[in-house]
């Protein structure tokens, strides 16, 4: 709606809004206590309700013979515990299990919303989310560090005795603001980045392509520039299906790393 009324079909070829913060904003639909409810709101409820929904499903009757949904929630489980959590974290992965799958699912539900029709927005896309999963992952893995090794964690970090003597001031002060500082900011910003180009092209290409093909009776032939929008905006489509799945795994991944690098900081 916002490319339709802002566009003018004559003297542009793409349509774009005035300001592009317009395509992450929403407004409110209504108020309960001072905290405004909005279609965000809604999409970040659906998504845990999603996750929840396909774990208690697919994992609440165990047959003999799982039906193929069942399997293939099965296999997803598998993939997050053997593939992320016991080839990273390693024997104590189950402890975390729950944490990684259930992020890994709901980053991957709220990436496809971005390609899900009528609502083709994805969650992750607002700063707000990636920055709040990966506080939760830098509080876990915080925690562990120094439940395991006591200040040794903050020591060992700032003064790495496995490097040179003449480096390890300089390799100790950057390993120290890396992990006490840098790390849930960039694992933030991974996602969030890559989520908000895909959103914007999607919809600028899309929605271009069709507000032309629409506007072919006042612009005639000109209206071909739909063409390559739209044939670059399914590419995108089907760009963005991998994306999605792929920062979904990064997120998890990056995240059984760091709990494994604070559990095993001798290694």
């Amino acid at each position: 709606m916002i490319l339709a009324t802002e566009c003018d079909v004559v003297n542009e070829v793409i349509c774009a809004p005035a300001k592009v913060t317009d395509l992450f904003e929403f407004d409110t639909w209504f108020t309960v206590g001072g905290l405004e409810f909005t279609r965000t709101t809604f999409l970040i409820f659906l998504a845990a309700l999603v996750t929840i929904g396909v774990l208690y499903f697919g994992l609440r009757n165990r047959r003999l013979v799982p039906s193929k949904y069942d399997a293939a929630v099965e296999g997803l489980v598998g993939f997050v515990r053997d593939d992320v959590g016991r080839d990273i974290i390693g024997p104590d992965s189950h402890k975390y299990l729950p944490y990684l799958l259930s992020i890994f699912l709901f980053i991957l539900v709220g990436n496809l919303f971005e390609v899900t029709p009528f609502i083709n927005f994805p969650i992750t896309s607002r700063m707000a989310i990636p920055l709040f999963l990966a506080l939760v992952t830098y509080v876990i893995f915080m925690f562990m560090g120094f439940k395991k090794n006591g200040f040794r964690y903050v020591i060992d970090t700032a003064w790495p005795k496995h490097v040179p003597l003449g480096l390890r001031w300089l390799v100790g002060l950057i390993e120290l603001v890396s992990v006490f500082f840098l790390r849930p900011i960039t694992l933030a910003i991974r996602l969030f980045a890559n989520l908000v180009a895909g959103h914007l092209l999607l919809t600028l290409l899309l929605g271009s392509a069709v507000i032309f093909i629409a506007s072919v009776g006042e612009i005639g032939a000109k209206s071909l520039i739909a063409v390559p929008w739209l044939a670059l905006g399914l590419f995108m489509f089907v760009l963005e299906l991998l994306v999605s799945a792929l920062q979904a795994y990064i997120f998890t991944l990056l995240t059984a790393v760091y709990i494994e690098s604070s559990i095993n900081f001798e290694h």
